[in-house]
This record gives C-alpha cells, sequence and structure tokens, in this order.
C-alpha cells in the first residue's frame, strides 16, 4: 500500500470518493491512501451516507484531516472492516498522547463530542474509505471536538504516522496469509 501527505490544502466536496481519484490527481496507482488538509463541505447530492441523506445531515467542517484510502480488491464488507481497523488505529495513536477517546463504530468521539466522520464505499472497481478529524471545530453543524482541543498541533506529523501504521497492518495481514497452510 502506497502513501501520501499532500502539502496544499484540498477542499474535500465528496467527489474525491471516486475510483482512481488518486491516481489521476497524484499519479498513484494501486491501493494507496492519501491524507490531506482542508476544508470539508459536503452537500447531500454528493453524500454516499444514505441515513445522512435521509436525515437532511449534509457535512460541513472549516478545516479537517481528510484520509482517502483506495484498495482495488476488496469487497465492500472487507473495506468496512478496513475502515473499522483504520478508526482503531487513529484511536490508538490519538491515545499515544494520553488523551482518552472512544469509538462507536467507525466515529471517534472526546468529551462526547464528535472527532471523526468516515464512510466506506465501492465504486465499479475499487473500494474506498474517506475519514476526516477536525481540526477546527468552530461552523460544524454538530458538537464537535477537535485535534486542536486534544493536543495534536503537528498535524501532518500525525497523519503520517496513522498512514504509516495502517501501511503497516495492511502488510502484516498479506503477509499472515502467506506463510499458512491450507487445509484439505
Amino acid at each position: 500500500m502506497k502513501t501520501h501527505f499532500v502539502d496544499n490544502e484540498i477542499k474535500y466536496t465528496g467527489n474525491q470518493l471516486s475510483p482512481h481519484w488518486i491516481y489521476k490527481k497524484f499519479n498513484i496507482l494501486g491501493d494507496a491512501i492519501v491524507s490531506f488538509i482542508g476544508e470539508v463541505d459536503v452537500k447531500l447530492d454528493e453524500m454516499v451516507d444514505i441515513e445522512d441523506v435521509i436525515n437532511n445531515e449534509p457535512i460541513y467542517s472549516k478545516k479537517m484531516l481528510n484520509f482517502i484510502i483506495e484498495c482495488f480488491d476488496f469487497t465492500l464488507e472487507q473495506m468496512v472492516w478496513a475502515q473499522r481497523l483504520f478508526i482503531s488505529i487513529i484511536k490508538d495513536i490519538i491515545q499515544d498522547f494520553g488523551v482518552s477517546v472512544s469509538r462507536d463504530g467507525d466515529d471517534l468521539f472526546y468529551d462526547n463530542r464528535k472527532l471523526s466522520v468516515s464512510i466506506a464505499t465501492k465504486s465499479i472497481n475499487s473500494c474506498l474509505i474517506h475519514t476526516a478529524l477536525n481540526i477546527i471545530k468552530e461552523g460544524a453543524p454538530i458538537q464537535a471536538s477537535d485535534l486542536t482541543e486534544i493536543g495534536i498541533i503537528d498535524v501532518k506529523k500525525f497523519a503520517l504516522e496513522v498512514m504509516s501504521r495502517f501501511r503497516a497492518e495492511a502488510e502484516s495481514i498479506k503477509l499472515a496469509t502467506y506463510k499458512v497452510r491450507g487445509l484439505i
């Protein structure tokens, strides 16, 4: 799995959650995870989460740390498993800072306020995840928390660590499948 942190800000609107966006934008082909900082403004017509559409809950944040993950040999169910692993890795790293956060499915909470958004979906030829963590909570349409208030100031360093641990898990999982003897 390839990783890349984008140094310039990108506004996330939902259309980045599409097949080969990483390849077209950054020339990274294959399974990959890309991270960037930027405003998040997902209107209902770009929403992938149908429950949010039904509940009329668009997503907005002035500044978030975004992750896009694309994998080509996954079913949607496998990608949801990967999403939960990814969220758990983020939780572990935050707790390495001595901060207690809770996880409910694919959401992280600090002080009972939502820190993250995340969705997994399937495209015609790949599966994708978008996960984002508030950097600035002001302006969010819900009770939110952010990375700054929990003491994560160097967001790029944090993002690189998240991607590194996720890549290591993905590689370890692959190796675990190679080393076992099949049963007849």
